[in-house]
């Protein structure tokens, strides 16, 4: 599971990632300050007095609405349209520091009730029982969406009872380990359900499921704004985000990344614990904490949220929450939108919006709610790092203060204004009163009756809903009412080409950018030449806030009209040629066309300095060296327990690739650090790398990748024999022709370093001796 800890990205091999250098090379030894201070008291604080250990933004209540035993071990959360908690609860997680047991199916999703309306979960209901390790939840239609790896099941339901189960994706999680394999299931404004951790999107057509590929997206936890703009991070990153629509820009394989997705929100990572947190990975490292013994920057981000439940008043409009759970904390950033870039600061300085002084309190997950506040769910447990990156310190800091047990534990708190009484807004079956929903302040009201009118198949609404498209140009219309009744429109497939091509000359961009992004799920052969007018005409009319969404709706017209795309991508590359975020929109749609279409610009665009052409270079440069990588599948039957181990720990940050992932990890393909000296590759795995490396010539450091790769030589589930496999896959893989590594060579090397504990330095391995 994700957050836990910031076991950042532990790509099990090789590349480093910026963190600072720690005192002591080789050791983990707590700093000296540590070793005179009392640190053996962590108890468990009853949940009736957790409150009382927290401190909140001034002006705002936290209180408890369920805790143990009505609720164990809760990883992620759901409301229903009655307002009932779905809520999943992974017992199996960590019961001690080995893990033993964790492949167990002691997992459950559980509905807790309010039934005498106090405001406090009263009631429980196991709904599903006997899962392994379940992740993510998402309620459609008349059933749920349950992710259990490498599984992702439908189950249909009568009466909160199962009563069929459908295999949707028996690959949905077959790559990584427990932190960082897919979760979320979120259903956003497109009727798309977009996860993080993962390049996959589904949608429920019928009795269908699709799949569809879309950009690869953060690593626990994924949230959306108002005009369903996607928000994620990794453990050491505070806010991650997408500028455009989730659906666009994933169409061009040798591109990698595209400007504007993946994109870094607020740069500022630090944070700022109300007590001292040694009980952290690297908390032996110099600059993991602070001069108090404080985690100084994010190791365990997780579970962003875009508040967006009006309740907390106009200055928390379009702010983003964000759980650490290693520091007993949820941050609160303030974002801000300049044309379609969206940027932000953290709220506050030197202080949180809630802290904890308990080390249990381990908010993992966040949620807008029916009443408008802000909902936390607390994982409240003293273990959170997985088995395969618990370092020989963090052990101790866990026997020490016994954080082992107990296991049964958990809460569900909300977040409201002080002395002020809030009501759930609850999902109506009536039709007329949903559409009047779609405009309500509160988004999450507003995603539950879109949502509601598709599942229901509601087309009487279908009259309101076009209604209200045609006024919405008048001075009273509600421009979120608006987009949510477009959206309900194409999920119950009652939208009309005139009515989009009214919304695409709306005064109001977003509402344009909605129009563009609608077209794909409605062009056809009778309505393709009127979208090509309209794209033509908007391109010429000079409007740099929409045109990346011209050109990324040019991909879905191409196969109905070829040469009108061309040309229009050719007015857009020199209109503006110098938009990186056009012109990486334009590139998306050129997968193996790029050297011709660059042929085309040069004509339109002399200027040889302009981003059309850095761009189109680098893309070019990308598909040409992937035509000189070896066969993976060959490599995989040679080397297949290092083969599988690739996938499962080092994939989702250096990439299948081996090209690095951005925000996460640097390449493996072709980096002197893997075909180079043995004895340094293996003491990287072994023992990790922290702080900049250079990689062919290019120093790679936050924000470029963030946090320390990790060593795998504690793991007692990666043997020598598995490492010498792995490194010999990697090693040979893509564009790399260096020789095998043998267990006897890793042995060596493990006995050398022979009660070496902590991560090397750059400056240490160019030290290093060979092994001979």
């Amino acid at each position: 599971m994700k957050r836990y800890y910031y076991a950042a990205l532990f790509s099990a091999v090789f590349i480093l990632y910026q963190c600072q250098s720690y005192k002591k090379a080789g050791s983990q030894t707590a700093p000296s300050r540590m070793q005179t201070t009392n640190f053996n008291s962590s108890p468990v604080v009853p949940a009736d007095q957790s409150i009382a250990k927290m401190q909140v933004e001034e002006g705002f209540d936290v209180q408890l609405i369920a805790s143990e035993p009505l609720v164990t071990t809760p990883v992620a959360m759901s409301f229903d349209r009655r307002g009932r908690m779905w809520v999943i609860e992974m017992n199996g997680y960590m019961p001690d520091t080995l893990g033993t047991g964790e492949d167990q199916p002691n997992g459950r999703i559980v509905v807790l009730e309010d039934k005498n309306g106090d405001g406090v979960a009263d009631t429980r209901k196991t709904v599903i029982d006997s899962l392994v390790l379940p992740r993510a939840i998402c309620l459609i239609e008349n059933g749920i969406l349950v992710a259990e790896p490498p599984n992702l099941w439908f189950y249909e339901l009568k009466g909160d009872k199962p009563v069929k189960r459908t295999l949707v994706d028996p690959k949905y999680a077959t790559e990584g380990n427990v932190e960082h394999q897919p979760n979320g299931l979120l259903r956003a404004l497109d009727n798309w359900i977009y996860n993080a951790k993962s390049a996959k999107r589904y949608r429920k057509q019928g009795s269908e499921w699709l799949i569809d590929n879309t950009h690869f997206r953060g690593q626990w936890g994924i949230s959306q704004d108002n005009y369903g703009r996607l928000y994620y991070n990794d453990n050491s990153s505070n806010v991650q985000g997408d500028y455009f629509s989730p659906g666009f820009g994933a169409t061009n394989k040798n591109q990698r990344g595209v400007a504007g997705y993946y994109e870094r929100t607020v740069a500022d990572n630090h944070t700022y614990p109300i007590r001292p947190t040694p009980g952290v990975n690297r908390g032996y490292m110099q600059g993991t904490l602070d001069d108090s013994l404080r985690l100084a920057n994010f190791t365990a981000a997780c579970s962003p949220l875009i508040y967006r439940g009006a309740l907390f008043g106009p200055s928390y409009d379009f702010n983003a929450f964000v759980a650490e759970p290693s520091g007993n904390l949820i941050k609160r950033n303030i974002l801000k939108e300049s044309g379609y870039v969206v940027k932000g600061e953290q709220a506050y300085k030197k202080k949180e919006f809630l802290a904890s002084t308990d080390e249990r309190f381990r908010p993992v997950s966040l949620c807008n709610g029916p009443d408008g506040a802000l909902y936390i769910v607390d994982m409240y447990r003293g273990i959170i790092q997985h088995k395969t990156y618990v370092t020989p310190y963090l052990a101790g800091q866990i026997k020490a203060r016994n954080l082992t047990l107990p296991l049964n534990c958990g809460r569900i708190y909300k977040v409201v204004p002080k002395g002020k009484k809030v009501q759930p807004v609850l999902i109506p079956d009536d039709a007329d009163r949903l559409v009047v929903l779609l405009g309500n302040p509160n988004g999450y009201v507003r995603d539950m009756a879109q949502q509601a009118l598709i599942d229901g198949k509601m087309k009487l609404a279908v009259p309101q809903l076009k209604r209200i498209l045609a006024g919405a140009s008048l001075p009273l219309a509600n421009p979120l009412q608006v987009i949510h009744a477009l959206w309900v429109l194409e999920g119950l497939r009652a939208l009309e080409t005139n009515e989009v091509l009214a919304l695409l000359k709306h005064a109001d961009p977003h509402i344009r950018a909605q129009a563009l992004s609608v077209i794909p799920s409605v062009l056809n052969v009778s309505s393709a030449a009127a979208y090509r007018d309209a794209l033509e005409k908007m391109a010429e009319d000079n409007d740099e806030s929409t045109a990346p969404y011209l050109a990324y709706v040019a991909y879905d017209l191409r196969p109905f009209d070829e040469k009108s795309v061309n040309a229009l991508l050719l007015t857009l590359a020199r209109r503006y040629p110098d938009n990186g975020f056009i012109a990486d929109a334009i590139i998306s749609n050129l997968a193996y066309r790029e050297e011709s279409f660059m042929d085309l610009v040069s004509v339109s665009v002399p200027d040889t300095s302009k981003r059309i052409y850095k761009q189109l270079k680098k893309v070019i440069a990308t598909f040409r060296n992937t035509q000189k990588n070896r066969n993976p599948e060959a490599l995989a039957l040679q080397y297949p327990r290092g083969a599988a181990l690739f996938r499962t720990v080092c994939q989702t940050c250096h990439g299948a690739d081996g090209n690095g992932v951005t925000s996460l990890a640097p390449p493996l393909n072709k980096s002197q650090w893997v075909t180079g000296d043995k004895t340094k590759l293996v003491s990287i795995v072994l023992f990790g790398l922290t702080g900049p490396v250079n990689v062919n010539g290019h120093v790679y450091q936050t924000p470029e990748v963030s946090g320390d790769m990790p060593g795998i030589a504690h793991s007692d589930e990666i043997s020598d024999t598995d490492i010498a496999q792995l490194l010999s896959f990697v090693r040979q893989s893509w564009q790399n022709d260096a020789g095998q590594i043998t267990q006897k060579e890793v042995t060596a090397v493990r006995e050398k370093l022979k009660g070496r504990q902590g991560a090397f330095t750059v400056k240490e391995l160019e030290n290093t001796k060979q092994i001979r």
